[in-house]
């Protein structure tokens, strides 16, 4: 027998199916993988903190981090960057330079933008060893042309050496 699987919505493949044996008979069993529309999404059950704490820290560490972005910190949010800092963006590339990173915040944001955190978007999950991943949803007012985008998705990796949390990596997307 043959099943078929969704790869993505545009793409379906057959692929066998292979035969299970029940006691003492033998039978083949078949599935159907539900093909999703491009208008169906996957909804999660509610996120629930692992730990609390964490939770909080890097919340904290978060609000911190774009206080610094809406009101043009740039000497503590240099030191909130850590000098390995990867930034993916998906309309602007990959941005590996601190040094570039911070100059283009400091002409491209400072005064003209500012982050809107979605309320209750932010997940973080512990890097044991490492620090922790913060995923959420938030949105950017351009303070120009007072216009505000849609909330997209962004996720962060914090690293914590030494008690000091800084971003290591970032993926923006729109």
């Amino acid at each position: 027998m043959k099943t078929l699987i969704a790869i993505s919505a545009c793409l379906v493949l057959t692929v066998p199916v292979l035969a299970q044996k029940r006691k003492t008979t033998r039978s083949t069993h078949s599935s159907t993988v539900a093909v999703a529309t491009v208008n169906q999404r996957f909804i999660p059950s509610p996120y629930h903190p692992a730990t609390q704490p964490l939770y909080k820290t890097i919340v904290r560490m978060d609000s911190l981090y774009f206080d610094t972005y809406n009101h043009s910190k740039a000497a503590l949010m240099d030191s909130l960057t850590a000098d390995n800092i990867e930034f993916y963006h998906d309309r602007g590339g990959l941005t590996t330079s601190k040094q570039e990173l911070l100059q283009s915040i400091q002409k491209n944001i400072f005064g003209k933008v500012q982050r809107i955190l979605t309320p209750g978007s932010i997940e973080v999950y512990e890097i044991p060893g490492y620090g922790a991943i913060e995923f959420g949803y938030h949105s950017f007012r351009n303070l120009v042309e007072n216009i505000e985008s849609e909330p997209a998705k962004f996720m962060i990796i914090w690293r914590n050496q030494d008690n000091r949390w800084q971003i290591t990596r970032v993926v923006s997307l729109h």
